[in-house]
C-alpha cells in the first residue's frame, strides 16, 4: 500500500514555469489578493461573499504557513505570479480531502483582468503535477459551480473527467446551485 511521502519531502514551491512563479502568500500581498477576492463576479462561484481587505489579510495570514498536509482537511494556498511582476494575479488551492485514500482536492481563483492567457491552465498544471508527484495524490478532483464556464474548461484541459453532477446541492444566498465534480488519477495526469 503506498504511503504519503515524508514530511520534509512535501515542499515543492516555489515552482516555475515558463511565465509564472508560484509559491506561499506573503502580507505584501493583500491589496493584491483583494483586488480579484473583493470582486462579486470572483465571490458568485465561491459559495461566500466577496472579501473585505480586512478579509483577505487574515486569509493570507492564514496561509502565509503553508500546511502540515498530514489529516483530512489540511489545505495549501499558493499565490501565482507572472515571472515579471511580484504580486499575485490568482491562486491555486490544494486541499488534503482523504489522508488514507490519498484524495486531494484542487481550486483556482484569478483575477479576471488575467483571463484568457493562459495563466490559469499553466498554473494548475504545474500543481496537479506536484500534487501527484511531490505529494503523492492518488486522485485529484474539483468541485464547481455548473455555471462556471471558464473552470469548467479548465478541468476539461487538464484532462479531468466529470464525474458528478450534483443537483441544487448549494444553497447560494437565496438560490439553489448545482455542482460538478471532475477528478483525474494520478496515473492518468499527463
Amino acid at each position: 500500500m503506498p504511503t504519503w511521502p515524508e514530511p520534509t519531502s512535501r515542499v515543492f514551491w516555489p515552482l516555475r514555469t515558463d511565465r509564472l512563479r508560484i509559491d506561499l502568500f506573503t502580507p505584501d500581498d493583500v491589496d493584491a489578493m483583494h483586488a480579484y477576492q473583493g470582486l462579486p463576479d470572483v465571490a458568485r462561484y465561491l459559495y461566500r461573499p466577496p472579501h473585505t481587505r480586512e478579509r483577505s489579510a487574515e486569509v493570507i495570514q492564514e496561509r502565509s504557513q503553508g500546511s502540515p498536509w498530514s489529516n483530512a482537511g489540511d489545505s495549501l494556498a499558493l499565490a501565482v505570479r507572472r515571472t515579471e511582476s511580484p504580486e499575485p494575479i490568482g491562486e491555486i488551492v490544494l486541499k488534503l480531502a482523504d489522508a488514507h485514500a490519498r484524495q486531494v482536492e484542487i481550486g483556482w481563483v484569478f483575477h479576471p483582468g488575467h483571463s484568457g492567457k493562459g495563466y490559469a491552465t499553466e498554473a494548475a498544471r504545474a500543481v496537479a503535477a506536484a500534487a501527484v508527484g511531490t505529494l503523492g495524490a492518488h486522485r485529484l478532483f474539483a468541485r464547481l459551480d455548473t455555471r462556471n464556464d471558464a473552470s469548467i474548461r479548465l478541468c476539461e484541459r487538464l484532462g479531468m473527467r466529470r464525474e458528478a453532477h450534483l443537483v441544487e446541492n448549494d444553497l447560494d444566498g437565496r438560490h439553489w446551485s448545482s455542482e460538478y465534480v471532475y477528478a483525474i488519477l494520478a496515473r492518468e495526469l499527463a
